[in-house]
């Protein structure tokens, strides 16, 4: 894989990142002035999915490697439990809140703008959705099955939002009083679904960290030794297994022959790519950056590159 494929990877998560804060922000706003608890679990919702995707791209959060030693702590688990309580609290808020107002006499329909603001973000989440995963497919970073899982989800939530702020305002406009709880009770699914999604992040943060050890001791010296041997290669810089479900992704920075051609350089790639895939079949893809050695002041200096015949990988 080049450098413009990981540059290619970076901008479509970011997308992601900041098209859900974007999101959370204004249907936040949104359902706290239009009175929409449901609204207010939608936007919840967005935030859980952009804070914990803006904290895996956090850099103290990787997990790397320097020739097969890892260099991590303990802060992604931390990070992941501190969102998850963050979490349960505001489902837990939300949920009071509805029950709250279920018990209540008098209960007011959501504002019309409300509704307004939830086909907006059913557009936005659409079009960010067919973007991130046109564009994953086209440069085969293998996230385009998880972009798929999460849009489902979304969906799934913006039609109990929808229906449950639709029969609220029909039950206004038609002086249905029962109808007037439908917000109230889509606010309480949402919570629950919330509250859901908070456990499984400290599940996955518990045992996750487990598996991600045990992966990382069984396999992280495997896979750059597996690299290694790929002639051209002349070090592993750089070393991340991320999880997709049962399968693997590998992100590996290699160090080539600063002398050799672009063409070279991927050919490199490709055969540590398919090597990779075929040693180990739990990897579902592995994405390879390619950069030139640098051994480093005072090693080397551009006037004995220059004067020294190194060969390049087709001898």
């Amino acid at each position: 894989m080049s450098i413009e494929h990981s540059s290619q990877s970076e901008s479509i998560t970011w997308t992601g990142i900041i098209g859900d804060l974007v999101l959370a922000v204004t249907k936040g706003a949104v359902g706290y002035f239009s009175e929409s608890k449901a609204l207010l679990g939608d936007a919840l919702y967005s935030a859980i999915g952009a804070a914990t995707s803006l904290a895996d791209k956090l850099p103290w959060t990787r997990k790397r490697y320097d020739q097969g030693k890892k260099r991590s702590g303990r802060i992604e688990s931390v990070v992941a439990v501190l969102i998850s309580v963050l979490v349960l609290m505001g489902g837990l808020q939300i949920a009071a809140a509805a029950i709250w107002d279920l018990s209540s006499d008098q209960v007011q329909a959501p504002e019309g703008y409300a509704l307004i603001a939830i086909f907006c973000s059913i557009a936005i989440k659409e079009a960010i959705f067919q973007y991130q995963y046109r564009q994953s497919k086209n440069i085969s970073d293998g996230k385009h099955r998880s972009y798929i899982t999460n849009h489902r989800y979304e969906i799934y939530t913006s039609l109990i939002v929808f229906i449950g702020v639709f029969l609220s305002m029909v039950g206004d406009t038609y002086s249905w009083p029962w109808l007037l709880y439908m917000d109230s009770v889509a606010a309480l699914l949402m919570s629950c679904i919330v509250l859901r999604r908070g456990y499984m992040l400290i599940v996955n943060a518990v045992q996750g960290k487990i598996a991600q050890q045990e992966l990382e001791e069984e396999n992280s010296t495997n896979f750059i030794d597996t690299v290694q041997r790929v002639h051209g290669v002349i070090t592993v810089d750089d070393l991340k297994a991320q999880e997709q479900g049962h399968y693997v992704i590998i992100h590996v920075r290699i160090s080539v022959n600063p002398r050799i051609t672009v063409f070279e350089a991927h050919d490199i790639a490709e055969c540590a790519k398919k090597l990779l895939m075929h040693r180990f079949l739990h990897v579902s893809d592995a994405i390879i950056q390619v950069v030139p050695y640098d051994a480093g002041y005072p090693y080397k200096s551009n006037h004995d590159l220059s004067d020294r015949d190194l060969p390049t990988l087709l001898q």
